[in-house]
Formats: C-alpha cells, structure tokens, sequence
C-alpha cells in the first residue's frame, strides 16, 4: 500500500523562506535596532503559508545582541499574508558581520536560511534600506540646535519686546552657561 501525503493551505508539502526586509543591514554597535527584520513564508506553489512557526537566532557569540525579550531567539508566527518579524535588537559592542538564522516550521514541512548583518565601528552606521540603525540618538546634535535655537529666538523676542515697551535701560538677560548677555552694555 502507497501512502499519499495530501498537501494543501493546511499541510505545506514544502516552505520556503524569503527575507523580505533588513536583510545585509549595518547597525551601530551598542545601538538599538529601529527595523526589523522580516521574512516571507511560501508553500511549494508560492503563496503565502499562514500560522508558521519562524524562529529567529542571534549567535551566542561574537558580533550579535538580544531580542527585546532580552533572549538570543525570538520565535515568531506568520500572519495570512506569510509575513513574520522581529525588531528592537539590542546590538552588543563587537564589530563585524555575522548571520541571523531563521528557522520556519508548519506541519511536517520545515524550512531554513540565514540573514547577513553587521555591527561598525562607524557612529552612523546605515541599514540597507538607507535609514539609520542607530535610533533617534544619531540626530541628537540637531535636537539639541532645535531646542537652542528655538529658546535664543524667544529670549530675543522677549529683550525686543522689553525695549519696545519701555525707554529706560534694558535689563540684561541672561542665558546658560557661559553667560549670554542681551541688552546694553
């Protein structure tokens, strides 16, 4: 007697893994990953598989970091579109390139690849997508100028006011340190 394997959505014969986002992606060492990394699940006819177990693994060590759940895997279930994800690594301080293996599970059917990544030395190191794995802390000098120029802008506005509304002398005002001195000497 021959035994039948009866394949459909529910039972995948086959998987494949495809990554679809952050895949070769550059992140700062020590900073905190703000993309992800997003992988696409296909059966053998290539639609999307829904409720895939995906595992993801960071290296024990070496260049690598933790998952936000503070583990070195993250397990993940793909949603009807074959998509699963995982974001918010914390990087550790080791440079250099190293592999995210990705492991994807339904039924009897299994699947694996590996996502290249690295962590520089470089203080902006970019993703692949051209955004910044760095967070909001690599545009923290423009923050900061925001905030400053915003804050010199009102004190003027305030000196000027000041001045217009009287004709004596106007009172010094002081900004920080060192001393910022608006007004007549």
């Amino acid at each position: 007697m021959t035994a039948v394997l009866a394949c459909g959505a529910d039972n995948p014969a086959i998987l494949s893994i495809r990554v679809a986002e952050g895949d070769g992606a550059v992140y700062a060492k020590g900073s905190r990953a703000t993309r992800g990394l997003t992988v696409m699940i296909t059966d053998e006819t290539g639609h999307p598989v829904e409720g895939a177990i995906v595992s993801f693994v960071l290296p024990a060590d070496g260049p690598s970091g933790v998952f936000s759940s503070g583990s070195k895997t993250e397990i993940a279930t793909t949603h009807g579109d074959g998509r699963a994800a995982v974001w918010g690594m914390q990087w550790n301080r080791t440079a250099g390139p190293f592999e995210i293996r990705i492991t994807a599970v339904k039924g009897q059917a299994r699947a694996g690849a590996v996502s290249a990544q690295s962590l520089s030395d470089a203080p902006e190191a970019k993703a692949a997508s051209g955004r910044v794995g760095a967070g909001w802390g690599s545009h923290k000098v423009l923050w900061i100028s925001a905030i400053v120029a915003g804050a010199a802008a009102v004190a003027i506005a305030g000196v000027v006011a000041r001045k217009s509304s009287s004709t004596s002398a106007v009172t010094p005002l002081q900004i920080g340190t060192p001393t910022i001195s608006l007004g007549q000497p």
